[in-house]
């Protein structure tokens, strides 16, 4: 028995059949008709595509909406996924067989021939857990890597040549595999940076509105890592030094270090995108509230840390996993006690972490517009007020809203304010009369911080199982769509679904796909897809043009020692379609 509201129960107690009684938006194929649109086949051609507000269409400057098209899988992991070759250590990666469609009917009986009844409400992509990262900045946490292998990410130099290949392959896939109807859109749900970095920050905007990203920060002549080091622990792709990543199979490859800080180019998305904030938006390393405190000192000093002892790194994470020092204590103190052991690297400010106004206003600068819209979601509302949540009109019978899981507390599990919770309260009630799609960094089972939020501190912090209580008074909700995990995880929540996409950052590097139909029978299905990068599987080890570097991105993160191999998740948490009852 699912709980309802006793103040919208009479209005909401057949919202999913009122609402595909009001009729469809669009055909599945070959009508010709954009997503969004509500004309019958036989009407005029349709209008554009509604993205979001109007006023925020206005400032987008979005390009017409294409018409559908046959559907087709091509450049999806329908036909093909990279997979591993050959037995042993490090494995080259080749073309593997694609991953079925797999129908999930938890929540609802799907019925035969919908296939040729079914009428389209959206079509977009998820981007989560991109990470891109100043693997050259004073506060990262390879040092980590003495206590755990998979503490550190062989393969993070190469994240922008990897986002942008990402960015490539949806100009490409352009369509739903399904319906064929053009993407309207893509969401990013959160983790778009690692380090809370001002640098990070303009790459992520650069790397999906368009432009050149430069990833040598620092001394703009010399490479300042852990990667030239002389440190085993590190894999170091130049000279002869055996690593304990090049003892398990890392190759040697002279040129990596300049390749991987070399400019990129990224042609930027060619529809419109949107920004949701994950934590390591926030908080340094994910973990611990950076802006105005001793860490921003270090963010943008001149001293780097690449190695505690094991037992020293092993008490540092542990205090991280359990949450018992959000506000960075440990860590302030181990900066302090081995300053002196510390490389001297070149100072830059670009490196402050900023706060969430600061976040915000760089969405909001014009030069980052892209396809639109300005500020992708956030408004000049959210920069007032500081608050990173708002919708956005998907379609005429979707809206789409984005909401803040991370808490300024500290720690790098999630949560909601009683504010944000009230406010998605009455923002789902205000929009009864239309489907909604949510949108946040955490799932539900990692929202479990309930650390007060300095700035609010009477603000009460609530968990998962009361967000998807709150999502299950409002039949309007079809999903909950969010990343943190770096896993592929699709779970049934009684009245919708809720769909957890594998991060961009760790192996197998996805996006997801994701198309709603009416079905036009008393069920709606939502149908998922994930996409890889368009870099070739096959690396060469010669090759460090942009492209060759996105290739080796992604075979060097399969190899990543420590990695966890369980992240694509099973066959029903991948490509599938989900079915739901309007009634």
């Amino acid at each position: 028995m699912h709980r309802r509201s006793h103040s919208t129960a009479a209005p909401q107690l057949d919202r999913r059949a009122f609402l595909a009684a009001a009729g469809a938006v669009t055909t599945a194929a070959g009508l010709g008709l954009g997503a969004g649109d509500s004309h019958a086949a036989a009407d005029p051609p349709p209008e554009p595509a509604a993205r979001a507000t109007a006023t925020a269409t206005a400032q987008a400057g979005t390009p017409t909406a294409e018409p559908s098209a046959a559907p087709t899988g091509a450049g999806t992991t329908l036909v093909s996924v990279a997979a591993p070759r050959g037995t042993g250590g490090y494995r080259r990666l080749g073309d593997g067989p694609g991953w079925p469609r797999q129908v999930r009917a938890e929540l609802a009986a799907p019925q035969g021939g919908r296939e040729d009844r079914r009428t389209t409400l959206a079509s977009f992509v998820q981007f989560t857990d991109l990470h891109l990262t100043d693997v050259q900045h004073p506060l990262r946490y390879e040092f980590f890597r003495s206590g755990e292998p998979g503490a550190w990410r062989p393969h993070e130099a190469l994240t922008l040549p990897g986002v942008v290949s990402l960015v490539e392959r949806v100009n490409k896939v352009r369509r739903g595999p399904v319906t064929g109807t053009p993407f309207a859109f893509v969401i990013t749900t959160g983790d778009n940076g690692d380090e809370n970095a001002r640098i990070e920050v303009e790459w992520f905007l650069t790397a999906l509105s368009g432009g050149r990203l430069d990833p040598n920060t620092g001394d703009p002549r010399h490479y300042e890592g852990v990667q030239n080091s002389g440190l085993k622990l590190y894999w170091h792709p130049e000279g002869d030094l055996r690593d304990q990543d090049k003892l398990a199979g890392y190759p040697r490859i002279d040129g990596y270090l300049d390749a991987a800080t070399r400019r990129v180019t990224s042609p930027g998305l060619n529809v419109p995108w949107y920004s949701t904030f994950g934590n390591h938006d926030l908080l340094s390393g994910g973990c611990y509230p950076a802006a105005g405190s001793y860490i921003a000192d270090v963010c943008v000093g001149d001293r780097k840390l690449q190695y505690v002892p094991p037992d020293e790194a092993k008490y540092l994470m542990q205090g991280e996993a359990g949450g018992s020092d959000p506000k960075g204590k440990r860590i302030e103190a181990m900066l302090k006690t081995h300053r002196k052991e510390m490389r001297r690297i070149t100072p830059d400010p670009r490196r402050a972490p900023l706060t969430p106004r600061q976040y915000i206003a760089a969405h909001l600068d014009p030069q980052h517009a892209g396809q639109g819209p300005i500020g992708h979601g956030y408004t000049k509302a959210n920069l007032d007020s500081g608050t990173l949540y708002y919708t956005f009109k998907i379609s005429e019978k979707v809206i789409g809203v984005s909401i803040d899981s991370t808490d300024p507390g500290g720690h790098y599990q999630g949560s909601l304010g009683t504010d944000q919770l009230n406010w998605l309260d009455r923002t789902l009630t205000a929009h009864q009369d239309q489907y909604a799609l949510i949108f946040s960094h955490h799932p539900s089972w990692s929202m479990t911080n309930t650390v007060p939020d300095p700035a609010r501190p009477r603000d009460k912090r609530h968990g998962g199982d009361e967000v998807i209580a709150l999502l299950q008074r409002h039949n309007n909700v079809l999903a909950w769509i969010n990343g943190h995990s770096h896993r592929n995880r699709i779970r049934p929540r009684g009245t919708f679904w809720e769909i957890a996409t594998a991060s961009h950052v760790d192996y197998p590097q996805l996006a997801r796909v994701i198309e709603i139909t009416d079905n036009h029978d008393g069920t709606i299905s939502l149908f998922t897809t994930l996409i890889e990068s368009d870099a070739p599987y096959r690396t060469d080890f010669q090759d460090l043009s942009q492209s060759g570097l996105a290739s080796l991105y992604r075979e060097l993160a399969f190899n990543a020692p420590g990695s966890d191999t369980s992240l694509a998740g099973t066959p029903t948490d991948r490509n599938t379609e989900l079915v739901l009852s309007t009634r």
